[in-house]
């Protein structure tokens, strides 16, 4: 039984106990979770994201070579495991503290311009104290990759890094560490976009998560990344998206999940939100960044679309010491919030 199969069968089925009108469907992506309940990473969770993506695969479009879609992703924890073998393959020993990874996109077709990238990423990662264990090719199969996904493919590679000390001489670790990736990616955005290295990505730069996205069709995302195929590849949680691209054209690095939300909508008020937010950056500071708020600013990095420049300021926001339940609600207040006549139900 294929996966279509399946899911036209439970379709049916939930039309007949009236659980689902297809009536009622909207234009939007394609997004949901899977979770291990007890915390524990499995196999299975990262199994059951791969296939659910492949359920939500008519929220995309596709391109008329068969292949492009509009964008898909999963985010995962990120298997220090199966990251352990990948550094000990190129011969490094591990040093004290959890394994960090960064998914970068890099220029396919200007070598020079691939070298200058790797060269500021790791400039930026020894400057802030991390450990350089190495480059990984990320494996790909370009038999999924469409033509015109194709003809705007990065290079995808990811750099390994082993967290900086502490004061008392200890590694790094928990919210402290992921900062200090914030700070660093940051850093390295600001030069890159300086040198007008525009092909330059960092889809996420963490010791807790990765993510693996791209513009092809949902259901060929994990043809794409053999990683997730792969049975030492676990996770507690997966978030999975498929994008529906409507007010921007579709990217590999706009495909969603971001580094911290996959969004399912529009945002209407984009223009103004990204005013009212340059206009805060003035008087923005965080304990938590200390005299270094400046290497976060501007918050909203130029060239994204309305949900990744949600996804900017909410990770600003975690990173300055918000939870994330917290963060969410002050970006996306009550509709009724500002109306003094009408009370929620």
């Amino acid at each position: 039984m294929t996966w279509l199969t399946k899911y036209n069968e439970t379709r049916d089925r939930l039309e007949a106990g009236n659980a689902y009108d297809r009536a009622s469907e909207r234009d939007a992506c394609g997004v949901g979770l899977i979770c291990s309940i007890d915390g524990t990473p499995r196999r299975d969770v990262v199994e059951y994201a791969i296939r659910s993506l492949k359920a939500v695969a008519h929220r995309g479009a596709v391109d008329p070579d068969g292949l492009s879609g509009d964008g898909a992703g999963i985010m995962a924890e990120l298997p220090q495991g199966f990251f352990a073998e990948q550094v000990a393959s190129i011969g490094q020993s591990l040093r004290p503290g959890p394994i960090c990874v960064g998914q970068v996109f890099l220029p396919r077709t200007d070598l020079g311009a691939q070298d200058r990238a790797r060269a500021i990423v790791e400039t930026e990662a020894l400057r802030a104290g991390f450990w350089i264990y190495g480059w990984r090719q990320t494996p790909i199969d370009l038999s999924v990759v469409g033509t015109k996904a194709g003809a705007t493919r990065p290079e995808i590679e990811q750099i390994m890094l082993a967290p900086p000390l502490d004061d008392a001489g200890q590694p790094l670790d928990g919210e402290a560490l992921e900062r200090e990736l914030y700070l660093c990616r940051r850093r390295i955005e600001k030069t890159v976009k300086t040198e007008n290295l525009a092909a330059v990505y960092i889809c996420t730069l963490s010791a807790r998560s990765i993510a693996y996205k791209g513009m092809v069709r949902a259901e060929l995302l994990g043809d794409l990344y053999p990683d997730l195929e792969d049975p030492r590849f676990v996770s507690a949680y997966a978030v999975f998206h498929q994008r529906y691209s409507t007010n921007t054209f579709p990217e590999w690095k706009l495909a969603q999940p971001f580094r911290m939300m996959a969004h399912n909508g529009e945002i209407n008020t984009l223009k103004g939100n990204l005013n009212w937010m340059k206009s805060h950056e003035i008087r923005m500071a965080a304990q938590a960044f200390g005299d270094r708020d400046r290497e976060v600013k501007p918050v909203v990095q130029p060239g994204g679309s309305d949900s990744a420049a949600l996804d900017n300021v909410m990770e600003v926001l975690v990173h300055a010491g918000r939870p994330a339940p917290m963060a969410k609600a002050l970006l996306i207040p009550e509709a009724w919030s500002k109306d003094d006549v009408v009370m929620p139900a």
